[in-house]
């Protein structure tokens, strides 16, 4: 029963992510509605849901929010480790003056033609779009992993009871089309080749199947699932408001953006609501 409720769960996501594919001429809303949904997926859903999974308090402190923090840290670490190139282009790139001239940082510099300056901001440039690109395949993955533990707590609501069961599968089903929405928008962060956000996107549906097969071999302890969402939400918030939100709100009109954003919030708060 919880394997054939979770293709439901493996339609929703597809129908998300072939959403944000459709809608790429409008890629500022695309990252604005984006980054709100995982804000209030952090929010509203995952660390709630976290805190009541484990109760556990090393040093005093809720497990899932040690695993929020180290998930904040991981992807800042990550995205640092990428960007060094970046940092030390900018070292030795040309600097020009207001009158034309350049000056270099080597012996014999001269002028540098406008074409040179070009240069330079194109190699930062594709340096960005290489950062971006690699945190947002890292937290990809993470909603994939993070729709795996969806398919196991749908699997795990059916066997405490069909009523259990059927509402974990309704709030896993109803925030779905968010997940593909997402997974596809983050691994496109940065590159042009849509084959990877389109191999994390179906591997993204298919984690919820799996996961509710894996509950028919076993059970998975709540104080592992707790600190891992928190883990999860840490890595979905940094990618919101490190990556996503100020691309989308990088040249283009600030209010639709805005607008874009408030209504992800909204289409989160009612869906958790909805599910409870």
């Amino acid at each position: 029963m919880a394997v054939l409720v979770s293709a439901l769960a493996f339609l929703m996501t597809l129908a998300g992510g072939l959403a944000a594919m459709r809608v790429r001429d409008k890629r500022h809303l695309v990252l604005g509605l984006a980054g709100g949904l995982m804000l209030g997926v952090v929010a509203f859903d995952l660390i709630p849901e976290s805190l009541e999974l484990s109760r556990n308090r090393p040093f005093g402190v809720p497990a899932p929010m040690i695993g929020f923090a180290v998930g904040f840290l991981l992807l800042h670490v990550v995205e640092q480790s990428v960007a060094i190139h970046r940092a030390h282009e900018g070292e030795y790139a040309p600097h020009v003056h207001a009158h034309g001239h350049a000056h270099g940082h080597g012996h014999g510099a001269g002028t540098a033609d406008a074409g040179g300056a070009a240069g330079a901001g194109g190699a930062a440039g594709a340096g960005a779009a290489g950062g971006a690109g690699g945190a947002g395949l890292l937290a990809a993955c993470a909603l994939v992993g993070h729709s795996l533990v969806d398919g196991l707590s749908i699997g795990l609501g059916f066997q405490s009871g069909t009523q259990t069961g059927a509402f974990v599968a309704l709030a896993v089903i109803t925030h779905d089309f968010a997940d593909g929405f997402n997974t596809f928008t983050a691994a496109s962060l940065g590159g042009r080749d849509r084959r990877p956000a389109l191999a994390l996107l179906v591997a993204d549906a298919v984690a919820p199947v799996a996961g509710a097969a894996l509950t028919l071999l076993g059970t998975v302890p709540e104080g592992v699932l707790g600190p891992y969402l928190g883990l999860f939400a840490g890595v979905l918030l940094y990618l919101s408001a490190a990556e996503i939100l100020p691309e989308a709100h990088s040249g283009h009109p600030r209010v639709m953006t805005l607008c874009a954003t408030g209504l992800g919030l909204v289409v989160v708060v009612f869906s958790v609501g909805l599910a409870g």
